[in-house]
């Protein structure tokens, strides 16, 4: 058994409960949005998951996509897969409904994306990396290229892809060598080389919208002489339809450890004349551009830390149902009994469980912050940035440890291919990589979203403050009351990190930075820990008033775990980030 099954009872939960879906729909340009909505549009998109894409998952590991003379060819089932995903209206559910979107919050969003990272990781990372394309052009491009793009791309016709990385220029995108010159007519020619361009050729769609980045002649040096630039496959017609090939092509697709279902190519521009392309928004300033894209795509990739360990769960759990092994430790009786009632097994199930629970809240959670935040909440903006980072950080380490952890549950038929548990092993594993590094992010939240914040820490002071109402709040409970006593300590644990990164910053910032992973995960594991404190107290006042839905009593149980195996590693991280550094830097370089 490997087919994943989107857990919608929980999924609603967090929306309903934590997130607050009913106050997201009440937004102004949310009339349309209601929770029964949100209800009927989960239930089918389950459906889609595991019966459109879930089969095709393992075809796509299996088999991954071939490329010959420039041209890739899908694994079997994909291209009928995306054609009937685009058709069904997926493609378009939370854009602007000028261009044909549906305009549903993020937050829903959110949910349905994690089924088809579930599902089916490298599928859903075309509609991923289309989605944030259209951002960017949403929110930089001229109306003129608004209107020719847009509609067909929202509408899955055509796809999109994000374009940074050189051979020589991996996460230093100041190395940047990729030319464009003017033409004279407002198109540029466009030339150079691009490497690890997910979805970046492929078969399912009619065109592809690849964003470049890319230095026009006089553009100065470093990160403020950078162009971003609209390049699409094919070149588009005064009335809308497909003109000629433009001068781009798929040199090859990478050979990857994972995702194999995803085709990540070697894009060459120019060629020959180079590649027609279009300027968006202004010169040299396509790296503030690209970060519209790469924002939303980070968050989508912490996603896939949530997506792709409850789907590593859902197998192992089965897995451990079925399989009968071993005497069982404390059971006096003769009966054999499967591998779930070892204590080790139960653990780690609890340990997957308990952490994909924390993240998934953590995301919509972040998701419902942007929808507020779109609405013009300044204060969830400020919330939004500094729990990108975390999002995307954070959730991906978790995924990768989980499904590790998933594989251990199997045993020695985990690490065989043919169960299946190591796909999910090896998908994780990127995760954590790409649309920028774990350091990337950490680094970004110690320095621009603390340290260097206009009023240094504002944003996380902001965040304890409303996190320690909390266990005001649980400390009266008894049920909730050991809960309360680990929050608190791994809230003053992130208190005592963060103000030591901020004192520390302009004096030591080699210390500070040696540290940044750590406090990372030092702020995933507090604030997902608040979260499923704030899930235990929602599941305690419903099992207060009687409700026999027993998955309250599971969330309780769940958070209660958390609280006690995952927020005392808190105090570690806060040590290791206050008087660690020293031991990072004692080994000479000559001696490593």
């Amino acid at each position: 058994m490997s087919t994943y099954i989107a857990p919608i009872r929980d999924m609603q939960f967090v929306l309903n409960e934590v997130a607050g879906l009913s106050d997201i729909c009440a937004l102004p340009g949310n009339e349309e949005c209601s929770v029964d909505l949100v209800e009927s549009i989960l239930d089918e998109a389950s459906k889609f998951a595991t019966g459109v894409l879930d089969p095709i998952n393992k075809v796509g590991d299996r088999t991954g996509h071939v490329c010959k003379d420039g041209v890739v060819t899908t694994a079997p089932g994909f291209k009928a897969a995306y054609k009937l995903f685009a058709e069904t209206g997926w493609t378009s559910m939370p854009f602007d409904p000028e261009y044909g979107g549906q305009g549903l919050p993020a937050v829903v969003s959110m949910a349905v994306n994690e089924m088809w990272k579930g599902a089916n990781m490298p599928f859903g990372l075309c509609p991923m990396l289309t989605g944030g394309a259209i951002e960017a052009i949403a929110h930089h491009a001229s109306d003129e290229l608004k209107q020719t793009y847009l509609p067909k791309m929202i509408e899955g016709t055509w796809t999109g892809t994000m374009n940074l990385t050189e051979p020589n220029a991996g996460s230093d995108l100041a190395a940047i060598s990729s030319k464009a010159k003017a033409v004279g007519d407002g198109s540029y020619l466009v030339s150079g080389t691009k490497i690890f361009i997910t979805w970046g050729e492929h078969d399912v769609a009619e065109n592809i919208v690849h964003l470049v980045l890319a230095r026009l002649p006089d553009a100065p040096p470093g990160l403020k002489g950078i162009s971003l630039f609209l390049v699409p496959k094919f070149l588009v017609n005064a009335d809308g339809s497909l003109g000629k090939r433009n001068d781009l092509i798929c040199a090859s697709i990478e050979h990857k450890l994972g995702i194999h279902g995803s085709p990540t190519a070697v894009m060459s521009y120019g060629e020959n004349e180079g590649a027609v392309g279009y300027l968006i928004g202004d010169e040299n300033k396509g790296i503030g551009y690209m970060f519209t894209m790469m924002n939303h795509a980070r968050v989508n990739v912490g996603l896939e830390g949530v997506g792709i360990a409850e789907r590593a769960y859902q197998h192992a759990l089965w897995y451990a149902r079925e399989r009968v092994q071993g005497k069982i430790i404390g059971d006096t009786s003769s009966e054999k009994k499967t591998i779930l009632h070892h204590p080790d097994v139960r653990r780690m199930l609890m340990d997957i469980k308990s952490r994909t629970e924390a993240m998934r809240t953590l995301a919509y959670y972040a998701a419902a912050n942007i929808d507020r935040a779109h609405a013009g909440d300044t204060a969830a903006q400020s919330r939004v940035d500094l729990l990108t980072p975390v999002v995307k950080g954070w959730s991906t380490e978790q995924g990768v440890e989980l499904s590790s952890t998933a594989l251990q549950v199997f045993g020695g038929v985990g690490f065989v291919e043919e169960t299946g548990a190591a796909q999910y092993y090896r998908d994780s594993r990127i995760t954590t990589i790409y649309e920028g590094t774990t350091a990337i992010q950490a680094n970004d939240l110690v320095g621009r979203k603390l340290a260097r914040e206009k009023v240094p820490g504002a944003a996380m002071k902001t965040l304890i403050a409303e996190m320690s109402a909390t266990v005001d709040e649980l400390a009266s409970n008894d049920q909730l009351a050991k809960i309360a006593v680990n929050l608190e300590n791994g809230i003053n644990s992130l208190s005592t990190a963060a103000d030591w990164i901020i004192a520390n910053y302009e004096s030591a910032p080699a210390a500070v930075h040696a540290g940044s992973v750590p406090f990372l995960k030092l702020t995933g594991i507090v604030v997902g820990g608040w979260l499923m404190a704030k899930s235990a107290a929602i599941a305690v006042k419903h099992i207060a008033e009687g409700t026999t839905d027993d998955f309250y009593k599971a969330k309780l149980a769940t958070a209660t775990y958390f609280a006690a195996h995952q927020l005392p590693f808190a105090s570690a991280y806060a040590a290791e980030i206050t008087g660690g550094s020293d031991s990072v830097f004692a080994l000479p370089e000559n001696l490593f």
